[in-house]
Order: C-alpha cells, then structure tokens, then sequence
C-alpha cells in the first residue's frame, strides 16, 4: 500500500524529506518519503516497519544515501542502527517521541558528507 498509494502521493506533495538509495540486489535507485529529524551533525529517522525494512537494509548495505530535504540534495553517510536512548539524547526537545504503543526501539542515524 504504501509503496503503490502513500509514496508516490508524498513525492508529488513535496512536503515531505525524501531518501534516494540504491537497491543491494537491483542496483535501481529508490526514493522514499519519510520523517528525517535533523540532528547534530546529521539526520535521525524513526523506524516505522523496524531495521528489516527495504530502504532500511539498502542505505546500511551502501553506507549512505541522499536525503532531499526543502529542494536540496543532502548526502548522508556512516548509517548505524541506535537505540532509544541515544535517539531521544540526539532529538530536539520539540519533536514529539513515536508513542510508546508502537514499541520503535531502533531508529537510524546517518552523518552529514562536508566538503
């Protein structure tokens, strides 16, 4: 559903960030929206569907992707699995925490590719 439903209608929408990555056994490039939370030195994302998701297990096999976030392309490297004490360490007081009926206890953090 939400590949063939939700994802194309929030692309089209431009308002949410979206992750361009490479597919580990396609080699096709994909482009998912999903909620990015920019934090020290690099973006953290909430892990919906869990670290076995698709895009999840792409960016880790590839060691980066790029995040296209208010009209910029933004790389993003050293992608790592953290748990939910440093993800919440890492989050802005004012970006609400995924409610605790959702049992998230992993999340992804990338690192911002400078120079």
């Amino acid at each position: 559903m939400n590949k063939k439903v939700f994802n194309p209608r929030a692309i089209a929408g431009g308002k949410w960030p979206v992750l361009i990555h490479v597919g580990r056994i396609s080699g096709a490039t994909y482009r998912t929206p999903l909620d990015a939370h920019p934090v020290d030195g690099g973006y953290l994302f909430v892990l919906v569907y869990g670290s076995r998701s698709d895009w999840v297990q792409n960016v880790l096999a590839a060691g980066g992707a790029w995040l296209q976030v208010d009209g910029k392309e933004i790389e993003l490297a050293v992608p790592r699995l953290v748990g939910e004490d440093e993800a919440f360490q890492a989050l802005p007081d004012e970006v609400a925490r995924p409610p605790k009926l959702l049992r998230i206890t992993e999340f992804l953090r990338m690192d911002l590719v400078t120079g």
